[in-house]
Order: C-alpha cells, then structure tokens, then sequence
C-alpha cells in the first residue's frame, strides 16, 4: 500500500516546482529574450491572445477568446484594437449574424506567432534533450490534466467585477 506522506511530499514538491516554473515563464525578460531570438516585437499577451486565436482555428468572437483566456471581454477587446494596430489580426463580419464582428488572425500575425513558437520550440528542445519521448509523454499528460483542473476550477467560479 502507497505511503500517504510520501505522495504529500511529491505534491509539495511538484507545486513548488510549478511555481518557480510559472514565475520563471511569466517574466518580461524571458519573453523579451525569447522574441528577440524570434525577430518578434508583439508583447507576451499579444502572442497568448494571438495562440489563443489559432487554437480556435484562427477566427473567433471577442467573448469566446475571453472565455478561452479566462478574462474579462473588455480587456480582449482592448487588446484586439493593439493587435489590429500592428496588422496581426482583423475584425471580420460573421457570416451568420451581421451584427457580430468576429477576429481573424491575419497572415503577418500568424507569421510573427509561427517565428515565435519555432524560437521557444527550439529552446525548449534543447531544455528537454536528456529525456527520453517515454518521460516527455508522461509529463505532457500530467500537466494536461493539471491544464484541465484549473480550467474546470475557474469555471466553476462567479465572474465579474471584484471576483
């Protein structure tokens, strides 16, 4: 029978791993390095919303990609009007309601996020070398799951303003 205690400690241990991690990966200076490797100029949040665009097959609405990011509308609106700025996305008519506008990724944006990616892709291969596809498996589909818990947990939560 599994110890109880030792699966506590690996949790601890897995959190404080992930909270250096995300620190880590959440600095300016780490994007700035990243897309400067890149050739990229677009901000750290311009590139999520510009993924966060691509995931949902490169057009969506405002409140959809709000929800896929777990913010608030008006700050993806705000942000597309940027985005729109540097010719990385367009506002489009949907086809099926002509009073809702959806975004479109356009060529250069998928451009600049396809060198950005191939920058961290790189980086990330290089960090990854030592293990073996078994390991890298595993470790994709644990942080899947923790991926999916957090997304189900912040569901489940009242939204609005102060929440």
């Amino acid at each position: 029978m599994p110890d109880p205690a030792l699966h506590q400690d690996s949790t601890i241990a897995l959190q404080k791993v992930l909270a250096t991690l995300s620190y880590l990966l959440t600095r300016s200076q780490a994007h700035e390095r990243q897309a400067s490797r890149a050739g990229v100029t677009a901000g750290r949040s311009d590139l999520y919303l510009l993924m966060a665009l691509e995931d949902s097959g490169g057009v969506s609405r405002v409140g959809d990609l709000a929800v896929q990011m777990m913010v608030e509308p008006p700050h993806v609106t705000r942000q597309i009007s940027q985005l729109e700025a540097q010719n990385l996305v367009e506002r489009t008519l949907d086809e099926l309601d002509r009073r809702v506008r959806r975004i479109a990724i356009t060529p250069h944006g998928r451009a600049v996020l396809e060198s950005f990616r191939q920058a961290r892709l790189d980086g990330l291969r290089q960090a990854l070398s030592d293990f073996d596809d078994a390991d890298l498996d595993t470790t994709k589909a644990v942080l899947d799951r923790l991926v999916a818990y957090v997304r189900e947990s912040h569901m489940e939560e009242p939204r609005g303003r102060g929440a």
